[in-house]
């Protein structure tokens, strides 16, 4: 089950019949009081406009820079990747990133997936041979993700959350793995900030859990302070 089906059919009973045994080791969310937080999404809502827009004034001069790189390492290139997503609720949109890959990065994926460093649904190679010599530099401290600010401004992400899988991730994810896509996704979260590339895949769903099940503004404010410290000396990032 992926997208919507699942959100139409999860329930205690039938994630009781799939995991039986397992099913009371995992962290589950409750979603009735998940749905009450109408202010804290509200207020979250006016953190993201405010501090979106701001963050695109003030990151502009650099993100100039980056994509004069960009193009100067490969002219005539793109500068801005655009990719679909799988958002809240399994809707998906256009995420935009600064290229930090060679052109035809997604057609050469099928002959790396064997090299894949991390377990479960999603593909990381620390040195994976289709990024380039800027790309290094920007994805060692994420500054690729910073147009995403122009998806948290539109509001197909937060500046805080889960990151947005690929559909061919979501393909492979289990109804506990599926709790992820319950909230808006985020430019960064709890995962980025707490060792991000060193995380398999199944601690990062836990952190993502985690940070759904304690969800407030407080803590927001303290993973975008984290986010700044991490970008500034990065843990992980490749």
């Amino acid at each position: 089950m992926m997208g919507n089906e699942f959100f139409n059919v999860l329930n205690v009973s039938e994630l009781k019949n799939y995991y039986q045994d397992q099913y009371f080791k995992l962290q589950w969310v409750d979603q009735e009081k998940l749905s009450k937080q109408k202010g804290y999404e509200f207020v979250k809502r006016g953190i993201d406009i405010v501090g979106g827009t701001v963050g695109l004034v003030l990151a502009s001069p650099i993100m100039a820079y980056v994509a004069y790189k960009i193009r100067q390492e490969e002219p005539g290139s793109p500068v801005v990747f655009a990719q679909t997503r799988v958002g809240r609720n399994g809707k998906t949109f256009t995420m935009y990133k600064f290229r930090s890959m060679c052109v035809d990065a997604e057609e050469k994926l099928a002959a790396l997936m064997a090299q894949n460093e991390v377990d479960g649904a999603m593909f990381k190679m620390k040195e994976d041979p289709r990024v380039t010599k800027i790309g290094k530099m920007i994805r060692r401290t994420s500054l690729d993700e910073l147009p995403q600010l122009l998806n948290v401004v539109k509001g197909d992400m937060s500046l805080i959350g889960p990151r947005p899988p690929l559909e061919r991730e979501v393909a492979e994810y289990t109804p506990h793995d599926m709790q992820r896509l319950l909230v808006k996704p985020g430019c960064s979260g709890l995962w980025q900030v707490s060792g991000r590339n060193e995380v398999g895949f199944e601690e990062m769903v836990d952190f993502d859990v985690e940070y759904i099940k304690n969800r407030s503004i407080l803590n927001d404010i303290k993973i975008i302070l984290k986010t700044v410290k991490v970008m500034i000396k990065p843990n992980g990032a490749y």
